[in-house]
């Protein structure tokens, strides 16, 4: 869906919106799912003195079209008849200025926060992810819902030796893993060079440790699993990708041929009405569903790989199917 104009500069929606319809916004918006570069939201108080009065800010990269400006107002009824304030911003970067102050989030035993300042929380593992130019903070449904369906496993005794995180954003559910299984081997990938930047700024910030060996995260630039590292660490007893349904079905033949005979594949990114075609796709490669967990209107899958397949070392598919999902990294 092209839903902004190629420009990067970045624009700012505003409109008036009440509380509830605020409070309803919390979250991340299925309406917008589809769009190749979705705005981030934003909402506050407008009049101190007018608990009910408050505005929704709307960041795009690049010039919002009437269409995404018509559905931006479909989220707010109350501004029926209002016209929205369009600013273009100065050339900075809306990705960390829109998510300044964003809430810590508690997702299973894993505490994220945004801000150093952040109080940490008693008895859970605390980690820092600063706003940053990368998508992955913890605040999307799908991250959390990673994060639990990870602690999930954990609790009832699953053991992960080697890890691969495709799409990883921020390296949040990499940390993670490693975490909870701190002698892994462990491979995290996204296809924007600047994730990968900001996953290992963030893992010196947590303390994870960047290398090749057990307990330690390498990074890699790459289009789904297209890279000599990743293919080279397969197979994989766990792998975690947390982007968007339509590559997660593009990428099904070669993410299961780097997960080994019973195997776990951990995916998010889909609305429910989305879960069953991605279901398909990957039982077609030999997939079965053994969790499903859904926040909102995002489920997490938890799927095991059948005996019966076995594992192949993958191999570079046809240029029409090359691994890839140009365009797409953790949300």
């Amino acid at each position: 869906m092209n839903d902004v104009a190629t420009s990067a500069q970045s624009w700012k929606v505003t409109l008036p919106c009440t509380r509830a319809e605020a409070e309803a916004l919390e979250g991340d918006i299925a309406a917008f799912s589809l769009m190749d570069r979705p705005p981030v939201l934003m909402t506050s108080e407008a009049k101190p003195d007018d608990e009910d009065s408050w505005q929704l800010d709307a960041y795009f990269e690049g010039k919002p079209s009437p269409a995404a400006i018509k559905l931006l107002k479909t989220l707010v009824p109350s501004a029926t008849g209002v016209k929205p304030v369009v600013l273009q911003l100065p050339d900075e970067d809306w990705v960390t200025l829109s998510q300044q102050g964003l809430e810590a989030v508690t997702a299973g035993r894993f505490h994220v926060r945004n801000l150093a300042s952040d109080p940490k929380r008693r008895g859970h593992v605390n980690l820092l992810i600063a706003a940053s130019r990368a998508f992955g903070t913890g605040q999307h449904e799908t991250t959390a819902g990673c994060l639990m369906m990870l602690d999930r496993m954990r609790r009832v005794g699953m053991r992960a030796r080697n890890v691969a995180d495709i799409g990883t954003g921020t390296g949040l559910l990499a940390f993670a893993a490693l975490t909870l299984w701190p002698r892994a081997h462990a491979i995290a990938s996204d296809i924007d060079p600047v994730a990968v930047e900001i996953s290992a700024d963030n893992a010196r910030t947590n303390g994870v440790a960047l290398g090749d060996g057990p307990g330690q995260l390498a990074l890699v630039t790459a289009a789904g699993v297209d890279h000599p590292a990743l293919i080279g660490r397969a197979p994989y007893d766990l792998l975690i990708a947390n982007i968007l349904a339509g590559p997660l079905i593009e990428l099904a033949p070669a993410l299961c041929a780097v997960v080994e005979d019973g195997g776990t594949i951990i995916l998010a990114g889909l609305l429910k009405e989305q879960a069953g075609a991605v279901l398909a796709a990957y039982r077609a490669q030999g997939m079965r569903l053994a969790e499903r967990s859904d926040r909102g209107d995002w489920p997490t899958l938890r799927l095991r790989k059948r005996p019966s397949i076995g594992w192949k070392r993958p191999r570079r598919l046809s240029a029409a199917a090359r691994g890839e999902a140009p365009g797409f990294g953790s949300l």
